[in-house]
């Protein structure tokens, strides 16, 4: 159970510090469209440094998932159980909608603010691309987290929740533009219930996008990993 409550605290960190800094800094809805450069990078910067400082707070106790993505991924790569993968995802959303719900709170009293940072497709961004985006970043995203956590990396992992929280800053430079970033599955459901609307009605990209690239990152590194393994044998 402490595992599983790990990952709740985590998961509603990364929601309350990242998507609250999305609302904060008017990246919840016209960001992409304003191209407003602080806004995407205050932004990206709230999610990275987010899971860097749950990495070394939960890490040594569930792993610092937070992120049904990356568990299905470590699933798939037989780094977690069938069971403790259903209660992490369970728990993950479950911390996802207590963040969500602390959010919602704080932006109803603050005027000029408004929504709860939810995933939806920006502007010109249709939703073959959108689930294309999601897919290819989640992939790039739930590698990054396979290869930095390997134990083939030797003693480099211990700068795993560094490396992972700099690819999830990149990963949302670069998609902000495109779905406002999920490739995390819970990150995206709870804020969606709140905000209503066209982010709820596109919440299945941001659920089946994640879960393809999160395969496509455990067939990749499977085979990576097993040529390494190979020729060190």
């Amino acid at each position: 159970m402490k595992k599983y409550l790990a990952e709740m605290f985590g998961t509603m960190v990364l929601v309350l510090m990242g998507c609250g800094a999305a609302v904060s800094l008017n990246c919840s809805s016209n960001c992409a469209e304003t191209v407003n450069a602080a806004s995407v990078i205050g932004t990206a910067l709230a999610f990275g440094l987010s899971v860097v400082v749950m990495a070394y707070t939960i890490g040594g106790i569930s792993g610092c998932h937070i992120n049904p993505a990356i568990t299905f991924g470590a699933w798939l790569s037989k780094r977690i159980g069938g069971k403790d993968a259903i209660m992490y995802i369970i728990f993950q959303i479950i911390g996802a909608f207590v963040g969500s719900v602390i959010l919602y709170l704080l932006v109803g009293n603050v005027a000029g603010m408004e929504g709860t940072g939810a995933n939806d497709l920006q502007e010109g961004v249709t939703p073959l691309g959108g689930l294309l985006a999601e897919i290819i970043f989640t992939c790039v995203f739930v590698l990054v987290v396979l290869g930095a956590t390997s134990k083939t990396n030797g003693a480099t992992n211990n700068f795993a929740g560094l490396a992972i929280g700099l690819a999830l800053v990149l990963v949302h430079i670069v998609c902000i533009r495109y779905t406002g970033t999920s490739v995390n599955p819970a990150r995206s459901i709870a804020p969606a219930i709140f905000q209503q609307g066209s982010a709820l009605s596109n919440l299945w990209i941001f659920i089946v996008g994640p879960f393809i690239g999160a395969a496509l990152a455990a067939g990749i590194w499977c085979i990576v990993d097993c040529n390494c393994n190979c020729k060190k044998d």
